[in-house]
């Protein structure tokens, strides 16, 4: 069985863009751990509005002011991750009942694969319907999404996507 003292744990994600849901849910985070590593995964099937590199520099520039949080990166098993870093637990923020039944499964096969925990931790009910996928989408079309992101990252979106309706 894990240690459940364990006092770093990983905020795992794709992060494109990171919202204020995925902040609200590290800040909760870093205030139950010693440090949070947001591990930005890399998955090389999904080619993502923004690179890895900017995701990592914004989300750095983000939670600046959040001093026991480190962002990094990860390709392959997070299990894989975690071993190399010797990190027993993972943090998941969870919307709705949708998210706790994708995610479960996937814990109980992190704890059968690398003896890892998972926390989860519920969103603050004004995200609860916020995605990266949605805000991209909403963006696009014209909409505001700037009360879901942080004001930097939200230049970023819609410098992005005037980049691309440029093109």
């Amino acid at each position: 069985m894990t240690d459940v003292t364990t006092r770093t744990a990983v905020c795992p994600g794709s992060f494109d863009p990171f919202t204020l849901g995925h902040r609200y849910v590290v800040q909760r985070a870093a205030a139950c751990f010693d440090e949070v590593v947001i591990t930005v995964v890399v998955n090389p099937n999904k080619h993502g509005m923004f690179g890895v590199d900017e995701r990592i520099e914004l989300i750095r520039a983000d939670c600046a002011d959040l001093p026991n949080v480190r962002v990094d990166r990860w390709s392959g098993l997070l299990v894989d991750y975690l071993r190399n870093e010797s990190i027993h637990t993972i943090v998941k923020g969870l919307r709705s009942a949708v998210d706790f039944d994708y995610e479960v499964p996937m814990a109980q096969m992190n704890r059968e694969l690398a003896d890892v925990e998972t926390v989860f931790l519920l969103t603050d009910p004004r995200f609860a319907h916020v995605s990266s996928s949605l805000v991209k989408e909403v963006a696009k079309l014209g909409g505001d999404v700037a009360p879901f992101l942080s004001p930097a990252i939200h230049r970023a979106l819609l410098a992005r996507i005037a980049g691309e309706q440029r093109v």
